[in-house]
């Protein structure tokens, strides 16, 4: 009896520390979403380590919302790397004050991770409020010229070895998951460092294929998709303007109805593109204020002419959409879902 009382006497205490906080903030949190910003200091925190392509947008749109919400509130950027990206996204979902002043850049796997039940997950990415993403982020496959591949049934009948980073990165799972539900016969060799180091491997014929993101290839080496040296056999998610004609989406090419739900989880990426968002108990008017501002940040002309020098695709993905896709992919049976698992991880 005695242990059952100070059970539930912990169980209080602890239910009033976490009160805290909130109380803390409740006059914040009682102000309209105008006037909240018109003092605020905005956070934005960002996934990655500085550099990289998540930090570039992450940056460019720390530089230019605040002109769009009232009082052009101060924005500072803050990297957060750790545990794969999810560092930052279990940091926005369950410690971050709720109140509006932290808008994360999380990684575009997190409802992917989420519903393959990945390691060190504290959040329901269904309650992520998102806000938006500057562009899709298209995954894409193809094949160095010299090994005489120009469509998917030509990768069916011949081994070709595929550049990676390591088990996870798109590198790795684009062609893992073209093994699974479309038959080609990509061999992964993982242990590269990055881009530069895989392309060089293509050209010193070390490998002869190499997945990542079609912004990548625009911002790198989009030449020699031009001049017919790589080969571009694939695409998965939205169909890029620049994208060469005649290469097939991903979507087109798998039909079965089971492989289809795999493929989305395991590409939903592409759909979240880059995705800012907000904890789940960011006051509603001040979600709608945030969502606005990002999209008047996108038709601004000044952000896209810095977005043009820096080579960021501008084709906005809407916080409701995000949140739809979130929930259809949270949603994916755990038997589809375990099978995407062995995929990516």
């Amino acid at each position: 009896m005695t242990s059952r009382i100070s059970f539930k006497t912990a169980l209080l205490a602890a239910a009033a520390c976490a009160a805290l906080p909130l109380a803390a903030t409740s006059p914040a949190l009682a102000q309209s979403a105008a006037d909240f910003y018109k003092s605020a200091t905005v956070n934005v925190l960002i996934a990655t380590a500085a550099g990289s392509g998540y930090d570039f947008e992450g940056r460019l749109v720390a530089r230019h919302i605040a002109k769009h919400l009232p009082g052009s509130p101060r924005t500072v950027p803050q990297n957060m790397p750790g545990a794969g990206g999810i560092r930052v996204a279990n940091t926005v979902y369950n410690t971050a004050p709720q109140d509006g002043s932290n808008l994360a850049l999380v990684m575009n796997s997190a409802a992917m991770m989420q519903a393959i039940g990945g390691q060190g997950v504290q959040y329901d990415a269904t309650k992520f409020q998102w806000v938006g993403s500057l562009s899709p982020a298209v995954d894409s496959m193809g094949v160095w010229h010299t090994e005489n591949v120009k469509t998917i049934d030509d990768a069916k009948k011949k081994t070709i070895a595929a550049a990676a980073t390591g088990k996870g990165a798109n590198s790795s799972y684009i062609p893992e998951t073209m093994n699974e539900l479309l038959g080609t016969k990509f061999k992964v060799i993982t242990g590269y460092s990055g881009s530069p180091d895989m392309n060089t491997a293509m050209e010193r014929g070390e490998v002869g294929a190499r997945g990542t993101s079609w912004a990548s290839w625009v911002t790198t080496r989009m030449d020699w998709i031009q001049n017919g040296q790589f080969v571009m056999i694939m695409y998965a998610g939205p169909k890029p303007k620049d994208m060469p004609a005649g290469v097939p989406s991903m979507a087109e090419l798998v039909k079965n109805p089971d492989d289809i739900q795999v493929m989305n989880v395991v590409f939903s990426g592409a759909e979240f593109g880059r995705p800012f968002t907000f904890g789940p108990g960011v006051p509603k008017d001040r979600v709608q204020m945030m969502r606005e501002a990002f999209l008047a940040m996108t038709k601004d002309a000044e952000f896209l002419g810095e977005a043009q020098k820096l080579k960021v695709d501008i084709d906005p993905v809407k916080g409701e959409a995000m949140q739809a896709l979130a929930a259809k992919v949270v949603a994916t049976p755990p038997h589809l879902a375990a099978r995407a698992k062995a995929l990516v991880e």
